[in-house]
């Protein structure tokens, strides 16, 4: 049997364009564990992903209530789409799931931007989203480096041991 050299990982960079409380979290969860393994961690926040790292919203995110076939219920029955248009029905499920979040000692938002820049992340906002959303660099967490283009974030995205994850 032929064995090959394992190769470590070096570099990890995350495009996270997705604003839904799973989809940032997911971002978060593995750009902080990349930083605790050691791996230089770069992290571009793009579209709708933004709302993950602007003041106003990043610590009030919610859950897609509708159009997600893996939502289910407490005691495991699929959500019903329909349920999920229902007034008060999004605020109640995104709020439960952040109850369970924080019941894990998973930390707010704004707390783990910190802990990803405080171990050697980067964060960066996409220049043509920000842009387009009308936003300014103090709308921005302080945790944010700068605003790229993709063009500019995928330069810094070199190497041979490199992942570029979107999420």
């Amino acid at each position: 049997m032929d064995s090959q050299e394992k190769k470590p990982l070096e570099k990890v960079c995350f495009i996270c364009a997705k604003g839904s409380l799973e989809d940032v979290y997911a971002t978060l969860v593995m750009a902080n564990g990349a930083v605790m393994e050691g791996i230089e961690t770069k992290v571009f926040f793009t579209f709708f992903g933004l709302d993950g790292i602007t003041k106003k919203t990043m610590n009030s995110l919610h859950t897609a209530t509708t159009g997600n076939p893996a939502m289910r219920m407490p005691g495991g029955l699929p959500f019903p789409t329909m349920i999920g248009g229902i007034p008060g029905v999004e605020a109640a499920v995104s709020s439960m799931m952040r109850k369970q979040m924080e019941d894990l000692d998973m930390p707010p938002v704004d707390e783990f931007l910190e802990m990803i820049t405080a171990g050697g992340g980067e964060l960066f906002a996409c220049k043509l989203a920000i842009d387009m959303f009308k936003l300014k660099k103090e709308d921005l967490s302080d945790e944010v480096s700068g605003i790229l283009t993709i063009g500019e974030f995928y330069e810094m995205c070199d190497g041979d041991r490199t992942q570029i994850i979107f999420t």
